[in-house]
């Protein structure tokens, strides 16, 4: 009788099943395949997602832009509708990018840990535990990232710009559509133009903290300029 147990998943066999797994003679368990194909289709979904909540954050930033410089008479304050209204799209998809990176996770560790060792079978596991670490997150899914890597992810991708174009539109239009002083222009309603200015720049301000501060990434993955950099 042996103490052995070829089933074990801490097994060297076992931990390096992507060993191998391309040669010409040896195809992808059908298993592990359509585990793989399902993942990429849910990270692709929700791919999707993000891009209907930006399209749909520079629909209403042209619409917004347009109306407000339509017209003298227009108000200015129509603009800062607008970076109130991104602020929101900036939430909704925050919030989206972290159920998307559920997903893309677990594409990374099958790639990591799989295909990339059955592409190059001389190069070892990124992570000797993944099968461990990926069954766990199966039996118990859990958010990955937290809300702020989030925002700062979609700030640096999209929405930063987005916003500054909108600062800038909102500038030009209390400073060259207005024979007024522009910080007397940039009143609204009772709350003087200083006020607005400053809460104006505070926003801008915050996120531009919020996305470039130093942190350390957890989102896997996702192409970083300091990751491409290392890179050259």
């Amino acid at each position: 009788m042996t103490d052995e147990h070829p089933d074990d998943p801490t097994d060297e066999a076992f931990r390096d099943v992507g060993k191998g797994l391309l040669d010409e003679d040896m195809g992808p368990s059908g298993a592990l395949a359509h585990l793989y194909r399902g993942e990429v289709h849910r990270m692709t979904y929700w791919r999707e997602r993000l891009d209907k909540t930006t399209d749909w954050a520079v629909v209403v930033m042209a619409a917004i832009l347009t109306w407000a410089f339509s017209s003298p008479s227009n108000p200015h304050y129509i603009v800062l509708v607008g970076i109130a209204t991104l602020g929101v799209f900036l939430g909704i998809e925050a919030r989206r990018y972290r159920g998307y990176d559920i997903w893309r996770s677990r594409v990374r560790v099958l790639q990591e840990n799989v295909w990339s060792v059955g592409l190059d079978p001389t190069r070892d596991v990124s992570d000797p535990a993944w099968r461990e670490k990926l069954g766990t997150d199966y039996r118990k899914p859990v958010l990955k990232i937290t809300t702020e890597e989030a925002l700062a992810h979609r700030l640096r991708r999209i929405y930063l710009p987005l916003l500054a174009v909108l600062h800038v539109a909102w500038f030009v239009r209390i400073t060259a559509f207005s024979p007024e002083y522009w910080l007397r222009t940039a009143a609204v309603g009772m709350v003087p133009g200083p006020v607005v200015v400053g809460l104006v720049a505070a926003f801008f301000a915050a996120a531009l903290v919020v996305a470039y501060r130093p942190r350390t990434w957890h989102a896997r993955g996702e192409l970083l300029d300091e990751r491409l950099r290392k890179g050259e």
